[in-house]
């Protein structure tokens, strides 16, 4: 269904619940499969946290998991160690698009037995799971963190523990640097120097309750609102924490640019905005967190600045190529916008079109990084139920939040 978004105005000073952060609770949900002693509270709502719950009950059969991309490659790990366990794993015609031959020729060198059913390199895949005895491998660093977070999952799991080696240049490290955090949190060792990551296995664990901080990617499209609002306009968001595993929790640093201050306040965060922009143009290197580069080409596109963002090339094997996606419709709506395999182009200025109809791509955050742009004008998000993959309350949120422009 498409949603007809009128011009409207923010009301400063609202407050919004956001769930716990996808990323950290599909980690835990994997390591509760295999530690039932883990207690998880303020676990994230969304449909791929959902995805990975019915999957990981499953546990045979041939198992759907839509557009679920961490799913995919953290299930392929997973299951992969299950002994005498044997699943299909398949996904949307997209996720049959998304490459995971890095991921399955590690577990591949491990051990695992690990079949691909259609395309070499890509999914479905026909899993047999078994004991690896292997503990040390080699892979590649520069394509996804999740790759590489799979395995340091069922690390613990295995009987001597893993070695990884990586070669090339760290993609996303605060994501890795999440799953090694939460390793820590049930009793994990392990170790992360250079290109190197050891982790010590783990038999038996106590009785572990780990509450989720809510996600910083679904704050992101409320910093947008709040930086394209009046100065002074402000909006609280709970649950989240200074110190932050999450590495979108960059925001709060990126957002100063656009003049948008954040303050952290008994388990809390109020965004105000407190001033215009820093400069015309915006530059910046988002290799650690290019979930949030939609929003914030936005924001800017919105502002009328010129960015020039680079460190994008895990955008073009997500649940669509984000850059592409960003280039046409971004240019329906007025923007000068260039892209390469890395880096994204905006120039500033341009009047921004009315009753714009954005296309979304069976991607949840093309539709919330473009809603904010409803400060500016009128515009229609295509297919807006997208939004349910990682932040279902997406909608009512916005509607509790926004009046409608009766002038503009």
């Amino acid at each position: 269904m498409d949603k007809k978004l009128p011009k409207s105005v923010l009301i400063s000073e609202k407050k919004i619940e956001i769930s716990g952060s996808k990323s950290e609770t599909n980690r835990l949900l994997l390591l509760q499969a295999i530690y039932p002693e883990i207690i998880m509270k303020n676990a994230s709502e969304s449909d791929d946290s959902e995805v990975m719950r019915k999957a990981l009950q499953q546990q045979s059969g041939k198992i759907d998991i839509h557009h679920a991309g961490t799913a995919m490659r953290f299930l392929t790990a997973f299951f992969a160690v299950q002994e005498g366990k044997e699943v299909i794993l398949t996904g949307s015609t997209r996720m049959k698009q998304r490459p995971i031959h890095i991921l399955v020729q590690a577990l591949q060198d491990l051990g695992a037995e690990i079949l691909y059913l259609e395309n070499e390199g890509y999914p479905p895949l026909h899993i047999k799971g078994k004991s690896l005895g292997i503990s040390e491998v080699t892979m590649l660093a520069n394509v996804s963190s999740q790759y590489i977070s799979a395995l340091l999952l069922i690390a613990p799991f295995l009987s001597k523990g893993l070695k990884i080696k990586l070669q090339g240049e760290l993609t996303s490290v605060p994501y890795i640097k999440m799953t090694l955090s939460l390793l820590s949190e049930i009793g994990v060792s392990s170790d992360f120097e250079g290109n190197t990551i050891c982790v010590q296995p783990l038999k038996n664990i106590q009785k572990k309750e780990i509450t989720v901080e809510s996600d910083w990617s679904s704050a992101s499209y409320w910093y947008s609102f709040v930086a394209l609002s009046d100065i002074g306009t402000s909006l609280k968001l709970s649950s989240y924490k200074e110190n932050s595993l999450q590495g979108d929790s960059i925001l709060s640093e990126i957002y100063t640019f656009f003049g948008v201050e954040t303050i952290f306040s008994n388990n809390e965060i109020i965004i105000r905005k407190t001033k215009l922009a820093k400069d015309l143009i915006f530059k910046y290197d988002l290799r650690n967190a290019p979930d949030i580069a939609q929003t914030i080409v936005v924001t800017c596109f919105g502002l009328g600045l010129a960015c020039e963002i680079s460190g994008l090339h895990t955008l073009k094997i997500k649940e669509t190529d984000r850059l592409e996606a960003l280039k046409t419709e971004l240019s329906k709506l007025g923007a000068k916008i260039e892209v390469s395999d890395k880096a994204l182009f905006l120039k500033s200025g341009g009047v921004i079109r009315q009753n714009v109809s954005i296309e979304t791509y069976n991607d949840h955050r093309m539709a919330m990084a473009f809603t904010p742009l409803m400060l500016k004008t009128d515009i229609i998000i295509c297919d807006s139920e997208v939004v349910s993959k990682s932040y279902p309350n997406f909608w009512k949120d916005v509607e509790s939040v926004l009046i409608q422009d009766e002038i503009g």
